[in-house]
């Protein structure tokens, strides 16, 4: 994947002969990441497993392994915390990142490996790919797509798969 030239926040996805537009983060790419920072991180991921709204789509196809999303699930993105970029358990009221949102942006999300061995405090947490905002609107450290362009992509996805950020 690459960022379109003048577009930091904008890029293609290259799947084989499938080129697809995507959102990326408001900071555009940085090879030196931090929580917060709202850029996409620079290097080659490996796809973790996807997690989709059972709720309100039919199980996509895709080899990834698949983990329905549940009311209680979310992302720790507090730096302080040991559980700090990993998925958690949310009781109610809790202010971490819920992945059950309202809106349609984690309907389908594909966990990447981005800071997770070793899970670096302060370094990005919650990089995903997901849904896009209207317009490819810039994401905060995401790459996000249009939901057919997404459900295309997850067809031709497999945990060999990886994605190099540019």
């Amino acid at each position: 994947m690459r960022r379109k030239p003048a577009q930091a926040a904008r890029g293609v996805l290259q799947a084989g002969a499938l080129a697809l537009p995507v959102a990326l983060g408001r900071a555009g790419i940085k090879a030196n990441k931090r929580e917060g920072d709202g850029a996409t991180p620079r290097g080659t991921f490996r796809l973790k497993r996807l997690w989709w709204r059972a709720d309100r789509h039919p199980r996509p196809a895709t080899l990834l392994p698949v983990r329905r999303i549940t009311p209680g699930d979310g992302w720790c993105e507090n730096p302080g915390d040991r559980h700090y970029n990993r998925p958690v358990k949310l009781p109610p009221g809790s202010t971490a990142d819920r992945l059950a949102r309202q809106d349609p942006l984690y309907d389908f999300i594909i966990e990447i490996d981005h800071n997770t061995r070793p899970r670096v405090a302060g370094r990005g947490s919650a990089v995903f790919i997901h849904v896009a905002r209207p317009g490819l609107a810039p994401t905060a450290g995401c790459v996000a797509l249009t939901m057919p362009a997404l459900r295309r992509l997850l067809a031709r996805l497999s945990p060999r798969t990886k994605i190099m950020v540019e």
